[in-house]
């Protein structure tokens, strides 16, 4: 299956839904993928607003540990509409797998 892939302003987000575990990859670095991205971390919940276009992951089952982020949009009003750089699908495939 897939990863669930969410675009945030500084990070690429892929959510393996099967095995609750997700990672980030963060953008505009001049780093090899594999150096840019965190491993593979359990989460307990995935709550995406579609209305504000924030979500937030859930690091413990309680909920008592979390993040939260917001989905880069066109005109996007957390960063001002300026997006740093662009993974290929290639990379993200790759990221996906390791």
């Amino acid at each position: 299956m897939e990863p669930l892939v969410l675009e945030s302003c500084h990070s690429t987000w892929l959510f393996d839904q099967d095995r609750q575990c997700f990672r980030r990859i963060l953008k505009g670095l001049d780093l090899d993928t594999d150096q840019a991205s965190t491993g593979w971390r359990p989460y307990f919940g995935l709550d995406v607003d579609p209305i504000s276009e924030s979500f937030v992951v859930l690091l413990n089952p309680e909920g008592t540990r979390l993040l939260r982020s917001w989905r880069h949009i066109e005109h996007c009003g957390q960063c001002g509409g300026e997006a740093t750089g662009e993974l290929s699908l290639e990379e993200l495939r790759s990221a996906a797998r390791a």
